[in-house]
């Protein structure tokens, strides 16, 4: 099958997209465990969808630059209630989180929340063949990443303002955007301990953490414990763009060109690496979005909901 290739530039024309007739709030999340390390239970919630048959579902890989938040920094909430009143039933898994947990041991646990999802298919009441990967930001990126190493592969991956290598530039060096910024030094950096891996709703959020890692180039080493600059073959295994190869899941990347965070040229080359090797896509965007841009407006903005429209329709397509 020859690839689609779908580019958006979201229009200001766009209408403001409705909730589905009789579509209810939020349920109230339905909280699991999904594996325990160490005597660390790790968890996950559950939002059913609506309706009673098995409903395809979308794990939900929550940001934070792998060392903060948790599971709880669900999508938007407008974004949630079309999720679920569409009859999507959505699992925000949390992980372990860096430096004290480093990036092999976080893949394990999208890993083993894919699996988990799966075996529980019953009890959660989805369908273990229709399922999505999305996360947003770091959680985007550990979606592309499940696009590759979760087995069998995933129906669909949608990142939003996601990455696909964390040796380059943007990320091993001083980001212009975060030097801005008042400098965080190292003391202060580190005063948000306890950095303990527990992912739970209380952990700290470690904001000067995650700018100290970006003001001096240290977010591949801090989640890692490896230097890109004189190990770069190690982290070949956690890059997706080295490993969009034919059979890679279709995928829809959303991000703005004024992203200060994750740089636009990430989904650029997304796009052209899932061109490449025939994969159905879309690549959403708009000049004037910045990092997080569905968070910090709403379904109000038409052109975020026009966006939004466009993610509704993918999945239908894809897990329908």
């Amino acid at each position: 099958m020859s690839a689609t290739r779908r580019s958006f530039l979201v229009g200001t024309a766009a209408a403001a997209l409705p909730l589905p007739a009789g579509a209810q709030a939020v349920p109230e999340r339905d909280t699991r465990i999904y594996k325990r390390v160490d005597g660390l239970d790790i968890k996950a919630d559950i939002i059913h969808g609506a309706g009673g048959s098995p409903h395809p579902a979308i794990l939900y890989i929550h940001g934070g630059g792998l060392m903060m938040v948790s599971r709880r920094a669900m999508p938007p909430r407008w974004e949630l209630e079309r999720f679920t009143a569409t009859g999507y039933t959505v699992v925000t898994i949390e992980y372990r989180l860096a430096p004290a947990t480093k990036l092999p041991e976080i893949v394990q646990d999208v890993t083993d929340a894919y699996a988990w999802m799966r075996a529980q298919a019953p009890s959660l009441n989805i369908d273990p063949t229709r399922i999505a990967v999305m996360g947003m930001s770091a959680g985007a990126y550990l979606a592309l990443v499940a696009g590759y190493r979760l087995n069998p592969h995933p129906k669909a991956v949608v990142s939003f303002y996601g990455y696909g290598d964390i040796t380059g530039a943007w990320a091993s060096q001083p980001s212009a955007f975060y030097s801005s910024k008042p400098p965080v030094a190292e003391n202060d950096a580190f005063s948000t301990l306890p950095l303990e891996a527990d992912p739970s709703e209380t952990a700290r959020t470690r904001n000067e953490l995650y700018t100290y890692s970006r003001q001096r180039g240290l977010l591949p080493k801090l989640v890692s414990g490896h230097d890109p600059l004189t190990e770069p073959d190690w982290f070949a295994p956690y890059e997706p763009i080295r490993h969009i190869t034919p059979g890679y899941p279709p995928t829809m990347l959303l991000q703005g060109q004024a992203d200060t965070d994750v740089p636009f040229e990430q989904a650029r080359a997304l796009g052209a690496a899932l061109q490449r090797s025939g994969i159905e896509h879309q690549l959403v965007t708009d000049p004037d979005w910045d990092h997080a841009f569905d968070y910090r407006t709403s379904d109000k903005d038409p052109k975020v909901a026009a966006a939004f429209a466009l993610v509704l329709d993918f999945l239908a397509k894809q897990l329908r």
